[in-house]
Protein backbone atom coordinates (compact mmCIF):
# COMPACT_ATOMS: atom_id res chain seq x y z
CA UNK A 1 0.00 0.00 0.00
CA UNK A 2 1.30 3.47 -0.87
CA UNK A 3 1.49 6.28 1.65
CA UNK A 4 -0.57 9.38 0.95
CA UNK A 5 1.11 11.47 -1.73
CA UNK A 6 3.49 8.66 -2.81
CA UNK A 7 3.67 7.73 -6.46
CA UNK A 8 3.95 4.26 -7.83
CA UNK A 9 6.79 3.77 -10.29
CA UNK A 10 5.83 1.68 -13.26
CA UNK A 11 8.57 0.28 -15.46
CA UNK A 12 7.98 0.26 -19.20
CA UNK A 13 7.46 -3.18 -20.71
CA UNK A 14 10.63 -5.05 -21.55
CA UNK A 15 11.42 -5.04 -25.23
CA UNK A 16 12.56 -8.14 -27.02
CA UNK A 17 16.27 -8.17 -27.63
CA UNK A 18 17.36 -7.41 -31.18
CA UNK A 19 18.19 -10.56 -33.11
CA UNK A 20 21.84 -11.62 -33.18
CA UNK A 21 21.67 -11.88 -36.97
CA UNK A 22 19.56 -9.39 -38.90
CA UNK A 23 18.46 -8.99 -42.49
CA UNK A 24 19.95 -5.62 -43.44
CA UNK A 25 19.19 -5.33 -47.16
CA UNK A 26 17.25 -7.04 -49.94
CA UNK A 27 18.26 -6.06 -53.47
CA UNK A 28 15.17 -7.38 -55.22
CA UNK A 29 15.37 -5.83 -58.68
CA UNK A 30 18.46 -7.01 -60.52
CA UNK A 31 20.12 -4.02 -62.20
CA UNK A 32 19.89 -3.66 -65.95
CA UNK A 33 17.24 -4.53 -68.42
CA UNK A 34 15.90 -6.93 -69.32
CA UNK A 35 15.96 -9.46 -66.52
CA UNK A 36 17.15 -12.27 -68.74
CA UNK A 37 17.62 -15.11 -66.27
CA UNK A 38 21.36 -15.34 -66.94
CA UNK A 39 23.59 -16.04 -63.94
CA UNK A 40 25.02 -12.50 -63.84
CA UNK A 41 21.49 -11.10 -63.72
CA UNK A 42 20.41 -13.60 -61.05
CA UNK A 43 23.40 -12.61 -58.91
CA UNK A 44 22.26 -8.99 -59.10
CA UNK A 45 19.54 -10.07 -56.66
CA UNK A 46 20.70 -10.65 -53.12
CA UNK A 47 19.94 -10.43 -49.44
CA UNK A 48 22.44 -9.30 -46.81
CA UNK A 49 22.62 -10.60 -43.27
CA UNK A 50 24.68 -9.03 -40.49
CA UNK A 51 25.90 -10.49 -37.21
CA UNK A 52 25.02 -7.77 -34.71
CA UNK A 53 26.92 -9.38 -31.83
CA UNK A 54 30.49 -9.71 -30.63
CA UNK A 55 30.38 -13.50 -30.99
CA UNK A 56 30.59 -15.70 -34.06
CA UNK A 57 27.24 -17.26 -35.01
CA UNK A 58 26.99 -20.64 -36.72
CA UNK A 59 24.29 -20.50 -39.40
CA UNK A 60 24.34 -24.26 -40.06
CA UNK A 61 20.75 -25.36 -40.60
CA UNK A 62 19.37 -21.80 -40.67
CA UNK A 63 17.06 -20.90 -43.54
CA UNK A 64 16.42 -17.81 -45.62
CA UNK A 65 13.15 -17.80 -47.53
CA UNK A 66 10.70 -15.66 -49.34
CA UNK A 67 7.03 -16.31 -48.99
CA UNK A 68 4.50 -15.14 -51.43
CA UNK A 69 1.33 -16.71 -52.64
CA UNK A 70 3.11 -17.81 -55.78
CA UNK A 71 6.36 -19.20 -54.47
CA UNK A 72 8.26 -20.65 -51.56
CA UNK A 73 11.99 -20.40 -52.15
CA UNK A 74 14.17 -21.72 -49.32
CA UNK A 75 17.94 -21.54 -48.86
CA UNK A 76 19.40 -23.74 -46.12
CA UNK A 77 22.78 -22.73 -44.78
CA UNK A 78 25.43 -25.42 -44.65
CA UNK A 79 28.56 -25.15 -42.52
CA UNK A 80 28.92 -21.37 -42.32
CA UNK A 81 29.96 -19.14 -39.44
CA UNK A 82 29.21 -15.42 -39.53
CA UNK A 83 31.94 -13.58 -37.67
CA UNK A 84 31.17 -10.83 -35.14
CA UNK A 85 29.98 -7.60 -36.77
CA UNK A 86 30.36 -9.05 -40.27
CA UNK A 87 27.91 -9.18 -43.18
CA UNK A 88 27.29 -12.02 -45.62
CA UNK A 89 25.67 -11.48 -49.01
CA UNK A 90 23.44 -14.32 -50.24
CA UNK A 91 23.19 -14.01 -54.03
CA UNK A 92 20.41 -15.68 -56.01
CA UNK A 93 22.51 -17.33 -58.74
CA UNK A 94 25.48 -19.66 -58.80
CA UNK A 95 29.10 -19.03 -57.85
CA UNK A 96 31.87 -20.01 -55.46
CA UNK A 97 31.05 -19.43 -51.79
CA UNK A 98 33.44 -17.31 -49.74
CA UNK A 99 33.54 -15.95 -46.20
CA UNK A 100 31.45 -12.94 -47.31
CA UNK A 101 29.40 -14.19 -50.28
CA UNK A 102 27.16 -17.25 -50.54
CA UNK A 103 25.16 -18.41 -53.56
CA UNK A 104 21.57 -19.68 -53.45
CA UNK A 105 22.29 -21.68 -56.61
CA UNK A 106 19.14 -20.92 -58.55
CA UNK A 107 19.45 -22.09 -62.16
CA UNK A 108 20.15 -19.53 -64.83
CA UNK A 109 20.27 -19.97 -68.56
CA UNK A 110 17.03 -18.21 -69.40
CA UNK A 111 14.88 -20.10 -66.90
CA UNK A 112 13.90 -17.00 -64.90
CA UNK A 113 14.87 -18.45 -61.54
CA UNK A 114 14.63 -15.18 -59.65
CA UNK A 115 13.61 -15.29 -56.00
CA UNK A 116 12.57 -11.79 -55.00
CA UNK A 117 9.44 -10.33 -56.56
CA UNK A 118 10.05 -6.88 -57.99
CA UNK A 119 7.03 -5.17 -56.41
CA UNK A 120 6.52 -6.78 -52.99
CA UNK A 121 7.82 -9.70 -50.99
CA UNK A 122 9.06 -10.66 -47.53
CA UNK A 123 12.31 -12.32 -46.55
CA UNK A 124 12.30 -14.57 -43.49
CA UNK A 125 15.34 -15.77 -41.55
CA UNK A 126 14.83 -18.81 -39.31
CA UNK A 127 17.37 -20.45 -37.02
CA UNK A 128 18.17 -24.18 -37.08
CA UNK A 129 15.28 -24.85 -34.67
CA UNK A 130 12.84 -23.19 -37.07
CA UNK A 131 12.32 -20.09 -34.92
CA UNK A 132 11.82 -16.84 -36.81
CA UNK A 133 14.88 -14.68 -36.15
CA UNK A 134 14.16 -11.72 -38.44
CA UNK A 135 12.08 -10.65 -41.41
CA UNK A 136 12.04 -7.79 -43.89
CA UNK A 137 9.20 -6.75 -46.18
CA UNK A 138 9.04 -4.35 -49.07
CA UNK A 139 6.23 -3.05 -51.24
CA UNK A 140 7.60 -0.79 -53.96
CA UNK A 141 8.51 -1.10 -57.60
CA UNK A 142 10.01 2.41 -57.62
CA UNK A 143 13.31 1.40 -56.06
CA UNK A 144 15.55 -1.63 -56.55
CA UNK A 145 16.33 -2.50 -52.94
CA UNK A 146 15.09 -2.29 -49.35
CA UNK A 147 17.24 -1.32 -46.39
CA UNK A 148 15.80 -3.32 -43.52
Amino acid sequence: MLAAGAMAVVSPPAHAAAPAVQITKIYYNSPGSPDNGQNSSLNGEYVQLKNMTRKAVSLRGWTMRDMTRRSDHVYTFGAFTLKPGKTVTLRTGRGKNTATILYWGRSGGGTFAYIWNQASDTGYLHNASGKLVDSCSYNSSRVEYKIC
